[in-house]
C-alpha cells in the first residue's frame, strides 16, 4: 500500500513538471497583464511542487522503517544476532550464544557518546520491539541470571561441594581417598543487575551480582532442607569520561586475566569456560574491593592501575597448605596473620592495600595481550619482646602476563602466566604469602601458576581444554629448638603442596535460545587433578589424584545491554 502510493506520488510530480516544462516554453504574447498572469500560476505550482516533495520525503521515511525495523517473530532464533546482542553477556558466566570473540563494547572500550541525545534510556518504548532492558528514569536496567541445576561425581570424597579444593585432594591411603562422592545442586545460580547510563557526557555503569555459594551455620542442607545462602560476588560502580575510566566497589581484581582490554565487565574476563566454580589451578584470581582507574589510549591501549584489599596469608584456605610458625610466634596465626580461621575477620591488620597495574593491547577483536604487576606488603609485631617494639617489614611482589589469539575462526588459544613472590593468596589461596622465621621476620614465599589451553566454536556448540598448574617453592626456618619450620622442609605434612596440576574439557551446547524467553543450554566438564608434597614419609604415596565428572542444565534469562 504505501510503495503504491508512493508510485502516485512520484507519477503527479513528473506529470505536473512536465506540465510546468511545456508551459514555460510555449509562446505567449508579451502583454503585461498575460505576464502577471503567468506569473501567479507558476507561483501556484511551485507551491504544489513544494508540498509533494514533502509528502515524497514522509513516503520514503515510512518505508525506511517498514524496511528495516521489523519486529522478531514468535520462535525466532538468536544464533545469527550480533554479538552485543548475544544473550548472557551481562552474566559472570560464558557467553550463552557461543561466541568466543570480545564483544564489541563501545562504552568501556571504544569512544564516547556523541551527546546526551544518544543516551538509549531517554527515548521512547521501541514500537512493538521488546527491549532488552528495563526503562526508569534516565538509565536503563539489565536484568543478569541463570538457574544452573549442576550434577558432580568424583572418584575420592573431598569434602569440598561442586567447587574443587585443588590442594586437599585425598590420598589413597585414607577413608576419604578410598570413597566417592556424587551430589547435586543450584549453588552456582545467579540473580543480579546492571544500570547503564549518561550524565553530561560521563558513562556509568552500575553492577550488582549473587550467587548461592554462601557459607550456612544450617546442619540440615542434605536432611530436610537444602537452605543454601546467597553471597555477594560482585557491586560495582564504573564511570567513563573520554579516555579516563574509574571504578569502585568489589570486582574481579585486575590481577585476574582479561579476555578484552581491562574491562570490569564478567564477559571480557577470562576465568575459563569450565563448570567448577573454583575454576583452573593456576590461574590467578580474587574477588575484592578495591578503586581503579584505567587510561584508554584509543580502542588499541589501555593502561590500568588499581589499589585493591590486601592479606597477610600464611594458608589454609580453599584447601590451600600452611605454614608452620616458630614455637615463640605460634600466636601469630589468627592475630596479625591469617590462616584462614578468623573469628574476627577484621583481627589482622594490613599495612597497605595491594596495588595492582595493568597494559592491555587489543590491536583487533582477534588478538589480546597484556602484562600486569602487583606490589603487596607485609609487617608484624615480634611478640616475643613486646617491650621493644621491634617490627619486621617486607615487600612482596609478582607479575603476570598472557595472551588470547584467534588462529583460526573459532579458534583460540589461550595462555596466562604467573610468577611472584609473596602473592600464593592470588592462586585461589593455593600458596602462603609468608613465612615466619625464627628471629620473628617475615620471609616472602616464591609461588607461580599458570593456564593455557583453547576455545573452539562450532555453531552452537563449544568445545574447550585447559592444562593448569602451580608450583609453591619450599622456605626451611631452622626454629631456636633446632628443628625445622615454615614450609617444605623434610618432615613436613603432605599437606604441604610443591606441585598442584589440572588438566580438563568440556563443551557448552545451546539447546534452544530466544530474545524474549532467555536460553538453554547444556555444559559437561571432565577434570583430572594431581597434588604432590614436599615431603614423602616412608611407605607414603608419593602424590594423589582424583576424576570430577560435572554435567549441568542451564536456563539465562532474556536481556542484553543498551547500545549507546
Amino acid at each position: 500500500m504505501k510503495l503504491k502510493t508512493l508510485g502516485n506520488v512520484i507519477c503527479s510530480a513528473v506529470f505536473l513538471a512536465a506540465s510546468l516544462w511545456g508551459q514555460s516554453t510555449a509562446p505567449s504574447p508579451a502583454s503585461s497583464p498575460d505576464l502577471d498572469t503567468l506569473k501567479a500560476q507558476l507561483a501556484a505550482q511551485q507551491k504544489q511542487i513544494d508540498q509533494l516533495k514533502l509528502a515524497l520525503a514522509d513516503q520514503m521515511k515510512l518505508i525506511q522503517k517498514a524496511t528495516t525495523a521489523a519486529p522478531l517473530q514468535p520462535g525466532q532464533d538468536t544464533v545469527a544476532l550480533p554479538r552485543d546482542k548475544a544473550l548472557g553477556d551481562v552474566a559472570s558466566t560464558t557467553p550463552i550464544i557461543p561466541s568466543i570473540a570480545p564483544a564489541a563494547r563501545p562504552v568501556l572500550s571504544g569512544g564516547q557518546p556523541a551527546s546526551a541525545s544518544s543516551n538509549p534510556c531517554d527515548g521512547p518504548p521501541d514500537g512493538n520491539a521488546v527491549p532488552p532492558y528495563l526503562r526508569l528514569g534516565s538509565v536503563c536496567i539489565t536484568p543478569v541470571g541463570f538457574v544452573d541445576a549442576t550434577f558432580v561425581w568424583r572418584d575420592k570424597n573431598a569434602a569440598s561441594g561442586i567447587g574443587s579444593n585443588f590442594g586437599s585432594v585425598p590420598y589413597n591411603n585414607t577413608v576419604n581417598g578410598n570413597l566417592s562422592d556424587s551430589r547435586f545442586s543450584i549453588q552456582n545460580s545467579r540473580l543480579g543487575l546492571r544500570v547503564d547510563g549518561d550524565w553530561m557526557g560521563t558513562h556509568f555503569i552500575g553492577y550488582n551480582e549473587f550467587d548461592f555459594l554462601g557459607t550456612s551455620g544450617a546442619t540440615n542442607l542434605n536432611t530436610t532442607n537444602g537452605g543454601i545462602v546467597p553471597r555477594l560476588r560482585l557491586f560495582w560502580l564504573d564511570a567513563r569520561h573520554g579516555g579516563w575510566e574509574f571504578l569502585a566497589g568489589q570486582s574481579w581484581s585486575m590481577l585476574t586475566p582479561n579476555r578484552f582490554g581491562i574491562s570490569p565487565l564478567p564477559a571480557d574476563i577470562f576465568y575459563s569456560q569450565v563448570m567448577d566454580v573454583n575454576y583452573m589451578a593456576g590461574l590467578t584470581w580474587t574477588r575484592q574491593p578495591g578503586f581503579r582507574v584505567v587510561y584508554h589510549a584509543g580502542d588499541k591501549l589501555a593502561f590500568g592501575l588499581a589499589a585493591e584489599e590486601s592479606d597477610q596469608y600464611i594458608g589454609g584456605s580453599s584447601g590451600g597448605s600452611s605454614i608452620v610458625l616458630p614455637a615463640a610466634y605460634t600466636t601469630l596465626a589468627g592475630t596479625q596473620l591469617d590462616n584462614a580461621t578468623y573469628s574476627n575477620p577484621y583481627a589482622g591488620p594490613q599495612l597497605t592495600p595491594d596495588f595492582i597495574g595493568k597494559i592491555a593491547f587489543d590491536p583487533t577483536s582477534r588478538f589480546h595481550a597484556e602484562v600486569a604487576g602487583v606490589v603487596s606488603s607485609f609487617k608484624v609485631l615480634n611478640i616475643a619482646n613486646l617491650s621493644a617494639g621491634q617490627t619486621s617489614t617486607k615487600a612482596g611482589g609478582g607479575i603476570q602476563a598472557g595472551f588470547n589469539v584467534e588462529v583460526l575462526p573459532g579458534f583460540r588459544l589461550i595462555t596466562t602466566n604467573f610468577w611472584g613472590d609473596g602473592e600464593g593468596r592470588y592462586l585461589f589461596g593455593q600458596a602462603p604469602d609468608v613465612v615466619v622465621n625464627a628471629n620473628g621476620s617475615i620471609s616472602p614465599l616464591h609461588a607461580g601458576g599458570t593456564v593455557d589451553g583453547f576455545e573452539a566454536r562450532f555453531g552452537k556448540l563449544l568445545l574447550f581444554a585447559y592444562y593448569g598448574g602451580i608450583y609453591i617453592d619450599r622456605d626451611t626456618v631452622i626454629d631456636v629448638t633446632g628443628k625445622p619450620v615454615g614450609y617444605g622442609y623434610t618432615g613436613s605434612a603432605n599437606s604441604q603442596n610443591r606441585a598442584i596440576q589440572e588438566g580438563t574439557f568440556g563443551f557448552n551446547q545451546t539447546i534452544w535460545a530466544n530474545p524474549r524467553y532467555g536460553a538453554i543450554n547444556l555444559i559437561g566438564q571432565y577434570e583430572y587433578l594431581t597434588r604432590a608434597p614436599w615431603y614423602v614419609a616412608p611407605n607414603s604415596p608419593v602424590d594423589t589424584h582424583d576424576n570430577t565428572v560435572y554435567f549441568d542444565v542451564r536456563y539465562t534469562l532474556p536481556g542484553s545491554m543498551p547500545k549507546f
